[in-house]
């Protein structure tokens, strides 16, 4: 359990939503958290399956005839770094929300805070799991999964095999109006094949899984256990109750979901539109 746990906390198991409104739930509870006190650990799916584009990356490394014709929702997030195709299935994704004088100032003491649950949670699930212990060059930039890994924040499997540990979970941050969001993508299943088709790329799948593992993979485990094992952790570690989102926050979400993360001016150029423009 953590210092934070002290605080009001609540733990959301979440419905599976199309990408603008998890995307848009994130920003919600962070005035939540700011105006209200009230800090947001939540699990979550991506109903369709979706390209989150990290914040400055070029849209025309997408390929949009592919999303366009296998259904693939098309988002940005408010973290760097490359795009995630987050997998109906093979995806499980996760947000901690909390005030920004609540944690560490320092980011990458802030991230080993963060992590904390998500290490805890995929111990617990039987995978062999920590920050890299080595970097690895960059193979399809583009791509989080296939960049660069990074000691600092990125989780890889087994923990102990060096430079053939392959990345597992992805993770980022950012801070809203005193509160620091971080989210993250944890690979349940490999879906090489589409992960790589909704980029303008001709890397070929043996070089993601390669690179890439799951937690199918490491500890063959179903995914609705694996996701109630990241949620028991991540609520453990902030003694959170299990909660839901308020009606108002919900509608909030809708809006700023189609003024802004499902807008094709933020999508392809990061334009944020008034409420006057929709």
């Amino acid at each position: 359990m953590t210092e934070l746990a002290g605080e009001a906390w609540r733990l959301i198991v979440d419905d599976a939503r199309d990408g603008a409104t998890q995307m848009a739930l994130e920003e919600v509870a962070a005035e939540t958290a700011l105006e209200d006190g009230l800090r947001t650990v939540r699990v979550y799916a991506w109903e369709p399956s979706t390209l989150s584009l990290g914040y400055r990356q070029d849209a025309e490394t997408v390929d949009w005839e592919v999303c366009d014709r296998e259904g693939i929702d098309v988002t940005r997030r408010q973290t760097g770094g490359g795009g995630i195709y987050h997998d109906r299935y093979g995806d499980i994704s996760y947000t901690i929300v909390a005030p920004a004088d609540k944690v560490p100032g320092n980011l990458m003491d802030c991230y080993d805070l963060f992590c904390e649950p998500v290490l805890e949670g995929l111990q617990r699930m039987g995978v062999d799991a920590d920050f890299a212990a080595v970097e690895q060059d960059s193979i399809y930039q583009p791509s989080c999964y296939l960049r660069d890994i990074n000691p600092a924040h990125d989780v890889v499997a087994p923990a102990n095999a060096g430079e053939a540990a392959q990345k597992i979970s992805g993770n980022a941050q950012y801070r809203q109006r005193d509160v620091v969001i971080q989210h993250g993508s944890i690979s349940y299943d490999l879906e090489p094949e589409a992960h790589l088709g909704v980029f303008e790329t001709d890397t070929d799948g043996e070089t993601f899984t390669d690179r890439v593992t799951s937690i199918r993979e490491q500890a063959g485990i179903d995914r609705e256990e694996a996701v109630e094992t990241l949620a028991t952790a991540l609520g453990e570690w902030c003694d959170a109750e299990d909660g839901t989102w308020r009606a108002a926050e919900l509608e909030a979400a809708a809006d700023l979901a189609e003024r802004k993360f499902g807008a094709d001016a933020w999508i392809r150029d990061r334009e944020v539109l008034e409420a006057s423009e929709q």
